[in-house]
């Protein structure tokens, strides 16, 4: 199998097939992570997880030829990064304890509107109106999932305390798109995505060292061992350089806006799992999510430059 040829699309348009994939991909972590939570501490597994992506991503920088002193200069930079997604993992598997796959996944379609917010507020991107409608009706299609199609439910705000916890850790997730941009000097995807990882695995580390030294590793079930590996592999590695690759060259909303296909690969994945598929009230939630994404990316105005030269 031979990888797409990319060489004549815009660096937009590389961009979008980073952020397809990475829709696909991240989707696993929500059928895996809700199956394996119940039976290992969540922070424990999160900087393992940290720690086998970077070595992944960090053998692959080094044999790149990427890795250089200079790259690490104001490490801080790393701090903040590894920081905002050490919360956006952990949150994501303690509120998996409760919260249904494709509900918690509909809470991260959540992270656009926010994305958007921050976005603004950090480097100035701004919103034309297109795009404003666009996030507003992906947000009701999230909205209408995560309440299950339940107007009584949505009337009386009556929300699980799984979802309430992951919607916490996409608040991060959605302040990590812009921050990327704003913080990265000119590092490579890959050596950037590599600071993050080592930086959020020596905070975890350090968070969760009693419940690291608690754990008994070697009688977990294996359904722990596969999500890690996973989750490790492909929804650290691959899609943490994804992101960071993504959000180099498009503005943080656009970025976060595949994250409205992501409820619509969790379904597929649940059926992969043998599991039932949603009502199909919960479903026509989805489509508004899936034409939110459509606006979005058929969004024909003229690029807005942010700060740095980028187009936004």
């Amino acid at each position: 199998m031979t990888a797409p040829n990319t060489r004549g699309l815009s660096e937009g348009h590389k961009g979008h097939l980073a952020m397809l994939a990475f829709s696909a991909l991240v989707a696993g972590s929500f059928s895996l992570g809700a199956q394996a939570s119940p039976f290992v501490d969540a922070a424990a597994l999160t900087a393992l997880r940290f720690l086998l992506a970077s070595v992944l991503v960090g053998v692959a920088a080094l044999a790149m030829g990427k890795l250089r002193a200079a790259d690490f200069r104001a490490p801080w930079r790393y701090g903040i990064l590894g920081l905002l997604m050490a919360l956006y993992f952990v949150l994501m598997f303690e509120g998996l304890r409760t919260a249904k796959p494709v509900s918690a996944a509909a809470v991260f379609t959540l992270t656009p509107v926010m994305a958007a917010g921050f976005g603004w507020l950090l480097m100035r991107q701004k919103l034309t109106r297109r795009m404003a409608f666009a996030l507003a009706l992906g947000a009701a299609g999230a909205v209408w999932v995560i309440f299950r199609a339940d107007w009584h439910a949505i009337l009386n705000f009556h929300i699980g305390s799984g979802e309430v916890i992951y919607f916490w850790g996409c608040v991060a997730h959605a302040i990590y798109a812009p921050m990327v941009r704003k913080l990265n000097r000119g590092e490579p995807a890959v050596v950037f995505s590599f600071g993050m990882m080592m930086a959020g695995c020596l905070i975890l580390t350090g968070w969760s060292w009693p419940a690291i030294l608690a754990t008994d590793w070697a009688a977990l079930p294996a359904i722990v061992w596969v999500t890690l590996a996973y989750i490790a592999v492909i929804a650290s590695a691959l899609t943490f350089v994804l992101l960071q690759y993504a959000s180099l060259r498009l503005p943080a909303a656009k970025v976060m806006a595949y994250t409205y296909l992501t409820p619509s690969w969790v379904i597929l994945w649940e059926l992969g799992f043998g599991n039932a598929a949603p009502p199909f009230a919960v479903v026509a939630g989805l489509s508004l999510t899936v034409a939110a994404l459509w606006l979005l990316l058929e969004d024909g105005s003229a690029p807005v430059k942010d700060a740095k030269g980028l187009p936004s």
